[in-house]
């Protein structure tokens, strides 16, 4: 039996829907309240990760999203900085990648650096989420200038960050 449409037409039904975000880590539902993860003591309280105090130290034990991403090698974000100017500049470009890690975690816990490798001029920073390495990248954008872009791949849940500066 076909169904027909406000306009008259036939409507198919057999159309394949796809999810908006396709983010692995991300729970299918609610985790039951209170947990706490035993790794980063970060909690599930109120509907949301957040830092809590103390009086949660009974919850339950559950692993959050993001040290699950980091047990399992498996970051959302990637930002490259590479170029010249790098090495010269590489213990203030780091204090400030390290900076907006710190402003990102206190409101939103789950935000977080895995590891930052540096190879030749180039250094490499995964996260845990999609977010953070772009407000990192136009951190850097903002205060060395050079040239930034983005990557995004909605079906993988994945950003690429790229920001370069030769001189």
């Amino acid at each position: 039996m076909k169904t027909i449409s406000r306009m008259g037409r036939p409507q198919r039904r057999d159309r394949l829907v796809r999810e908006r975000v396709h983010d692995p880590y991300r729970a299918r539902e609610k985790p039951t309240e209170p947990a706490r993860c035993p790794a980063c003591k970060v909690a599930w309280h109120k509907g949301r990760w957040q830092w809590a105090d103390d009086s949660l130290q009974d919850a339950r034990a559950e692993l959050c999203p993001a040290c699950r991403r980091v047990r399992d090698a498996a970051p959302a974000g990637l930002l490259t900085i590479e170029g010249w100017f790098v090495p010269e500049h590489k213990e203030e470009i780091v204090g400030l990648v390290r900076r907006c890690e710190e402003n990102e975690r206190s409101t939103h816990p789950l935000n977080r650096i895995m590891s930052v490798r540096e190879e030749g001029n180039t250094l490499e920073v995964s996260t845990t989420d999609i977010h953070l390495p772009r407000r990192i990248g136009e951190a850097l954008a903002k205060a060395y200038d050079g040239r930034l872009s983005f990557h995004y791949a909605p079906e993988d849940y994945f950003l690429r960050v790229d920001w370069r500066r030769d001189v």
